[in-house]
């Protein structure tokens, strides 16, 4: 029985080291070595200053930006802390009466726009900090754009089509647009928006 338990013991320790020392700092030196910025959160800055990540999806009020998802994460949503969702299914009143009011909102906000909203623009994703659109709901967003800035719609649409990001390995996934490096990319083209971005 001992020498069984001596056995257990040194298993237990070996695999302790194994799994919860050598392997996570392993990895975590291969990434520093291999993929430095990812590593570190894909921090995006401006001048110096921090002002968020392009894994981490953040709200956007300004007109004259592109708009995200909305978001259950925290009491304010984007809270990168609180990240989930709201857990509320598609026969939740809740739900319905939220989704009513925020399509109410974005028509008022984008009078103009083509078609009808984008359900992607209705409902929060699972994580609440979903960075990315698709093409077709950023472009939703491309009259109220140029409207607050000035600029023509195709130019807007333009900038658009050249933020789109592929399918990952070319299979995995939709294409999609990065909230937040779009609305970089408007500022430079356009100069800054009616509001500046916000610093994190």
């Amino acid at each position: 029985m001992r020498s069984q338990l001596k056995v257990a013991v040194r298993m237990a320790a070996v695999t302790l080291v194994l799994t919860g020392v050598v392997y996570p700092l392993g990895v975590t030196a291969l990434a520093q070595l291999l993929f430095p910025r990812q590593a570190n959160g894909s921090v995006v800055e401006v001048g110096g200053r921090v002002i968020g990540s392009e894994l981490i999806g953040q709200s956007f009020a300004s007109p004259g930006y592109v708009h995200g998802r909305p978001s259950a994460a925290g009491r304010g949503g984007y809270d990168a802390s609180a990240s989930g969702a709201s857990n509320l299914g598609p026969t939740s009143a809740t739900l319905r009466e939220r989704v009513a009011v925020e399509a109410a909102r974005l028509r008022s906000e984008n009078p103009s726009a083509p078609s009808a909203v984008p359900a992607e623009l209705l409902t929060a994703s699972a994580s609440g900090l979903d960075p990315h659109l698709s093409p077709a709901a950023a472009r939703w967003q491309a009259r109220r754009i140029a409207a607050a800035r000035g600029v023509r719609v195709a130019e807007v649409e333009a900038l658009v089509a050249e933020h789109v990001e592929g399918r990952t390995l070319g299979f995995l996934g939709e294409p999609r647009v990065n909230v937040l490096r779009l609305n970089l990319a408007l500022d430079r083209r356009f100069g800054r928006g009616p509001t500046t971005l916000p610093s994190r």
